[in-house]
């Protein structure tokens, strides 16, 4: 199953994204955005990284003004996090890796003044956009934020928005990413501060999961960011089974883990002899 995922990480990872080999990594870059969630890396199944590998991974995202980082299944790479610890990386967090297969799915109350539709239209789509960034206390989406969610529409992946019924306001949202081999992950379950804590998030992961497995998903997945995430994720019928690391290079380090790195660098010589 970590494996099946891993693959599929890189899959989704490469949609709308520009992509580079370095070494025994898939580096992922972001063509408008520095958020970081949408620039990482993400190593081979068993790569034992040299420290030439990692600082050819730390130029390739500094000079696109990216953050070096990287998501992955920790488990399937066990050797390359102490190498990008030696390299000055820092762990984010280690996320929950939880998983939902057809008739582990649960049913969710959804409250009487709140809709869930399959968004279709430029406001739905829209909104949709709008609620996810305001529900993660980012800044409104731009244009090319919402064109990369109607391309992601467009190609297979489905959003589902709640607003309230009377008046059509945006309550919240997620989707699921871009199928592919029967795979998808459940993501950017998001709901705007006035409608919390009733139930809507619960709401959107079952609709979304029902729409996944009525698209012909075998296997949804997920990796909620806190304890409250994973409550709500296993109500609605996720278990967990693995983990994922997040690991980053801070922007203060990147400079000097890139001289250091370096096999020609003063320091590194010492050190070797």
């Amino acid at each position: 199953m970590e494996s099946r995922i891993q693959s599929y990480l890189r899959f989704a990872a490469s949609q709308q994204r520009d992509t580079e080999r370095i070494g025994p990594f898939l580096a992922t870059f972001s063509r408008h955005s520095p958020n970081p969630y949408l620039n990482y890396a993400i190593p081979d199944d068993g790569a034992a990284p040299s420290f030439a590998d990692v600082n050819a991974l730390i130029a390739a995202y500094s000079v696109r003004g990216r953050k070096p980082r990287l998501e992955y299944v920790a488990k399937l790479a066990p050797a390359v996090e102490e190498t990008l610890i030696s390299a000055g990386f820092t762990v984010e967090g280690r996320l929950p890796l939880m998983t939902c297969t057809p008739g582990s799915e649960k049913l969710f109350p959804l409250p009487a003044d709140i809709e869930l539709i399959v968004p279709v239209s430029e406001a739905e789509i829209l909104g949709t956009a709008v609620a996810q960034h305001e529900a993660f206390t980012e800044a409104a989406p731009s244009p090319e934020d919402v064109d990369s969610l109607r391309k992601t529409l467009a190609a297979g992946g489905i959003a589902v928005l709640a607003r309230l019924a009377a008046t059509g306001e945006p309550a919240g949202a997620g989707m699921f990413t871009v199928p592919a081999n029967q795979t998808t992950e459940i993501a950017g379950i998001g709901v705007r501060v006035p409608f919390r804590r009733r139930g809507i998030a619960g709401a959107l992961t079952a609709r979304l999961v029902r729409e996944a497995f009525d698209a012909g998903v075998a296997v949804a997945f997920l990796m909620p960011g806190h304890e409250e995430g994973f409550r709500v994720y296993t109500r609605a019928g996720f278990c967990a089974s693995g983990e994922i690391l997040h690991i980053s290079l801070p922007q203060a380090d990147i400079y000097q883990s890139i001289k250091s790195s370096s096999p020609n660098s003063e320091d590194n010589s010492e050190k070797s002899g």
